[in-house]
């Protein structure tokens, strides 16, 4: 059997990301499929580190293991009134998120964390994550062999993208990765404070590009490239922000990676002087276009089940119709992305 190699690229987005524990829950049931590298960020890097450890314990089956006991950990750790009490899986996604950010607890919530700092709990700060990052085994996440994993971080100070790798790779780079700064306060990693990689890299593809690499990278994106109404509310207006914020960075390495493609096409740069990269991409930008904020900060065990569903099927699709995709072309056309 012909193994299809490919690097994935793992985009951050808060609870959302449980969309993403849903595809690769997917993509690890192929037994022909290879996984030889991971770039992830915030939500995406959790992800990240759950499939590589699991994976170096048990394979594919240990990887997705690892993957329903990280978000079975999240969903227990944020166990609040508000999960409990929009959690009934009777109602849709789409009336949950808009119940939930409708709710004077979470609207109190939202507009007490705009106002105050999270260095003015004092003693009294915690940051929710450290549960969960505390659990993986690193001698695992940071193992040689397996995928190799890079972690994707944003400097404070330069606003430069930082890339953890190998045995820089612990709880404190997975914290500084999901590190929003209006909730959380920056993670120092070796005397230097670290935001959420979103900023800079969501995920970063450049450490994808190595030459002993596969020329595949698959994207699994959970921030809708674009939204059908313009937001009105402020929380839609600084979701919408928040949103082009976090894709930016990875608009512009897909802008990169179009025009080497176009050059080499044209002949402009001699074949085997830069790397041709195939791009592809897990999305389901209508469902993500009935979610919000509040679905992303809270997580709804109802909603992070309906998320995986649809991760399973997005990558179910893709399978069936670009199976054939991988280590040939890209499925994704940048040229019209870029239009």
């Amino acid at each position: 059997m012909t193994k299809m190699r490919i690097n994935l690229a793992l985009q951050g987005g808060g609870a959302h990301g449980a969309f993403t524990w849903g595809a690769l829950d997917r993509l690890l049931q192929e037994p022909d499929l290879e996984i030889a590298a991971i770039s992830g960020t915030s939500a995406g890097a959790l992800n990240a580190a759950a499939l590589k450890s699991g994976m170096i314990e048990n394979g594919a089956e240990g990887a997705r293991r690892a993957l329903d006991g990280l978000w079975h950990g999240i969903a227990q750790n944020s166990n609040t009134g508000l999960s409990q009490w929009f959690g009934q899986e009777l109602f849709s996604p789409s009336l949950i998120s808009q119940a939930l950010e409708l709710s004077p607890h979470y609207m109190f919530a939202d507009a007490f964390n705009r106002m105050t700092s999270p260095y003015s709990w004092g003693p009294f700060y915690n940051h929710p994550l450290q549960i969960i990052v505390d659990g993986f085994d690193y001698s695992e996440v940071c193992a040689s062999e397996g995928p190799a994993l890079y972690i994707g971080a944003t400097n404070v100070r330069s606003g430069k993208v930082k890339v953890f790798q190998g045995d820089e790779i612990g709880p404190d780079a997975l914290l500084a990765s999901a590190c929003l700064p209006t909730l959380f306060r920056a993670v120092e990693v070796d005397g230097e404070a670290y935001w959420d990689g979103g900023y800079t890299g969501n995920p970063p593809l450049f450490p994808l590009f190595g030459p002993d690499l596969p020329e595949d990278i698959l994207i699994i994106n959970i921030n809708p490239l674009e939204r059908d109404e313009v937001p009105q509310t402020p929380q839609a207006i600084q979701n919408r922000i928040n949103e082009i914020s976090f894709n930016s960075s990875l608009l512009r390495e897909l802008r990169a990676i179009s025009f080497v493609q176009r050059l080499l096409g044209e002949g402009s740069i001699a074949q085997g002087a830069m790397k041709q990269v195939n791009v592809h991409m897990i999305a389901d930008d209508a469902l993500m276009n009935e979610l919000s904020v509040a679905t992303k900060t809270v997580a709804i065990p109802s909603v992070l089940g309906a998320l995986k569903g649809a991760g399973q099927k997005s990558a179910d699709a893709f399978l069936a119709a670009h199976r054939s995709d991988i280590g040939t072309r890209s499925s994704v056309n940048l040229e019209a992305m870029f239009q």
